[in-house]
């Protein structure tokens, strides 16, 4: 799929279904710019930890001596980001508090969540921030491998977007988002925690994508859990025809931290 050249229409993100926003309408930049824009989800209330979090955001609970929040910050800045976008929801007041404008001269926008009603909502709401295609980041994730090459592989013209993978188990696959591909290995489809996984690659949360994410974001409806998941976001541009690659971990790690024994696997990694 060649990429689009129309603008980009103002996006609803309440969850409602606009009539002219079929799939095969989706539009995006037309650009195949460096990805200088970093989403950086962050509302999340980090219930699995605890105590922990009991008091603080999720993104502020330390991993090694630092705020789990700074290891996305770090990774993105290392990429070439040059604005982050966080997205704050759950003590937003400390992070802004904590961080202030900028993480090392690197600008800081937040963008508040009000209601948790998942990710695909969250990333919607940067949309009028956003000028072409751009890197989202979870904030709970530390991911500690080489990225320029995804970052390389979205600038290519014929491709729409890229999602980093990782290989897992079975069980594991049936835990969160896992892709299906094409013949030719590009993304079919995604599905959130299935009872039977279509492959076992999985997303570590780092993605390149193109703007038109935003409107499968907004098309998106609340799943069984209340909330708006982006691999139902990412499935609709696939199944759109969308030229979406993945690209797995070949050197290096990547954790999802959600409880506290990921904190204590994550501070033997970075030791």
């Amino acid at each position: 799929m060649s990429r689009r050249s129309r603008s980009i229409p103002t996006i609803d993100c309440s969850g409602s279904s606009p009539s002219d926003a079929a799939p095969d309408r989706f539009v995006s930049h037309g650009s195949n710019d460096v990805a200088v824009q970093a989403v950086i989800p962050a509302a999340g209330e980090g219930t699995r930890l605890g105590e922990l979090a009991d008091e603080r955001p999720k993104g502020l609970v330390e991993v090694a001596g630092r705020p789990l929040l700074s290891y996305a910050f770090d990774t993105v800045q290392s990429i070439g980001a040059t604005h982050l976008l966080v997205v704050i929801g759950h003590h937003g007041e400390a992070i802004i508090e904590h961080f202030g404008d900028s993480f090392e001269e690197l600008p800081i926008t937040y963008v508040h969540q009000r209601e948790r009603r998942g990710l695909a909502h969250a990333v919607c709401l940067t949309a009028s921030y956003i000028d072409g295609p751009f890197m989202i980041h979870n904030g709970d994730n530390i991911i500690q491998t080489e990225l320029q090459q995804v970052i390389d592989r979205g600038q290519e013209e014929t491709v729409d977007g890229v999602m980093l993978v990782d290989s897992v188990s079975e069980e594991a696959a049936s835990s969160t988002g896992v892709i299906s591909l094409r013949a030719d290995g590009t993304i079919a489809g995604m599905v959130e925690k299935p009872e039977h996984p279509p492959s076992k690659l999985v997303s570590t949360g780092f993605f390149v994508l193109p703007q038109a994410i935003f409107h499968a974001c907004a098309l998106v409806q609340p799943g069984p859990t209340g909330e708006r998941e982006l691999s139902t976001a990412i499935d609709l541009l696939a199944r759109a025809g969308y030229h979406l690659e993945p690209m797995e971990i070949d050197e290096g790690w990547r954790l999802n931290v959600n409880t506290p024994a990921d904190i204590e696997r994550a501070e033997s990694l970075l030791d």
